[in-house]
């Protein structure tokens, strides 16, 4: 019996990462569908969404698929916009990208492109969706024919690292659940970012030698206090030192993250001073706390208090970390893997316990990980 082809909706950006994951799929012999999805961004933002629509339209184009255009600027504007909005005004430091993935490609985009009659949804990412059995059968990495076919063996799936660790994003990825895994595929996983641009030129496609955008995408180039500024108002406040000592000022505490180094002006300083950074914040008083002492954390009370970090709105992927078990944990995107331990409290919290403290704000994510696989994660509290 001939084997029906299946239909996979590929998000495509205009970007190259995108544009091969749809070439190799349509070379596995997938019938793929190339969907532009539309996003929110601000008046007074330049926006350059028409152009990388058109160098999606014409990367369909030259692969002979069918395009479509997503419109889900309501979804982007309410999930990732305006949730960041509301975090920052509320002291906290979300992440934006975590909640696009969650909220916008593997929400309304998932949901619309079933609805459509779609089997999978593909993405650019650097990531990779293993079946339980692949991952018992083999602990090194796993490079599967292609990267995306799907087998017919054990049940459930892992989120692991992509493998190329330079541009590894499962770190933004931590959200998604077992129904959403089992229709998602990463074709460009299991490849580094060189192999991905050769296949670029291979394929021929006319994106092929474009640059890799950068930052959060309803933002362009503007910077993120800037944009901020249009929604929350400045406020002058105090720097102080870590003695309590006045010695600067600032526009707005809700503006600065801890371990920024900028957003404040220091008054007091030596020609011997070196960078300052926040390590404490008040929002209500409106009160940022620097440091120059780069042995910060050899205090016991601050070792206690930053080493133990309580998550909210938990996910866990695949399965639940075991108490006393040792696994690692990213505190942000590209950070290092820092040693842990987990234990779970309810359903949707837990708590993360450091080997040496961390320097870590209210609204982030931290994501743990067994190895390559990808437990889940939360929010700072």
């Amino acid at each position: 019996m001939k084997k029906a082809v299946k239909t996979v909706f590929v998000g495509l950006s205009g970007g190259v990462d995108s544009s091969v994951s749809a070439a190799l799929l349509q070379a596995q012999g997938y019938r793929v569908v190339g969907v532009f999805i539309r996003t929110w961004h601000p008046d007074f933002i330049e926006c350059n969404e028409e152009e990388e629509r058109r160098d999606a339209m014409r990367v369909a184009a030259h692969l002979n698929i069918s395009f479509l255009t997503f419109d889900l600027e309501k979804e982007y504007k309410k999930g990732v916009a305006d949730y960041m909005i509301a975090e920052y005004k509320a002291g906290r430091t979300p992440n934006p990208d975590v909640m696009c993935n969650k909220e916008v490609k593997f929400g309304a985009f998932l949901k619309k492109a079933l609805a459509m009659g779609a089997d999978y949804v593909a993405t650019g990412h650097y990531a990779q969706v293993k079946l339980k059995l692949e991952q018992d059968f083999e602990r090194g990495r796993f490079r599967p024919k292609g990267g995306v076919i799907r087998k017919n063996l054990g049940s459930g799936f892992d989120l692991c690292k992509s493998y190329d660790p330079s541009k590894d994003q499962v770190y933004f990825l931590w959200t998604l659940k077992q129904e959403q895994l089992s229709k998602i595929l990463f074709p460009i996983g299991h490849l580094k970012k060189t192999e991905v641009r050769k296949l670029a030129s291979k394929f021929k496609l006319p994106v092929a030698d474009k640059k890799d955008s950068q930052g959060i995408c309803f933002l362009g180039d503007i910077d993120l206090k800037d944009f901020l500024k249009h929604y929350i108002k400045e406020k002058n406040g105090k720097v102080l030192s870590e003695k309590g000592e006045e010695i600067g000022f600032h526009d707005g505490a809700v503006f600065s993250t801890l371990g920024a180094r900028h957003g404040f002006t220091i008054t007091q300083k030596t020609p011997n001073d070196g960078a300052y950074y926040v390590v404490g914040k008040d929002t209500e008083k409106n009160i940022l706390i620097v440091t120059q002492n780069k042995n910060h954390f050899t205090s016991s009370s601050a070792r206690q208090d930053l080493a133990e970090i309580k998550l909210i709105n938990v996910n866990w992927i695949s399965e639940i970390p075991k108490e006393g078990k040792n696994y690692t944990a990213q505190i942000r995107y590209h950070g290092e893997f820092l040693p842990c331990t987990v234990t779970c409290g309810s359903k949707a919290s837990a708590e993360v316990v450091f080997e040496n403290p961390v320097l870590v704000a209210p609204g982030q994510s931290i994501v743990i990980y067994n190895k390559d696989m990808v437990l889940g994660g939360g929010v700072v509290a």
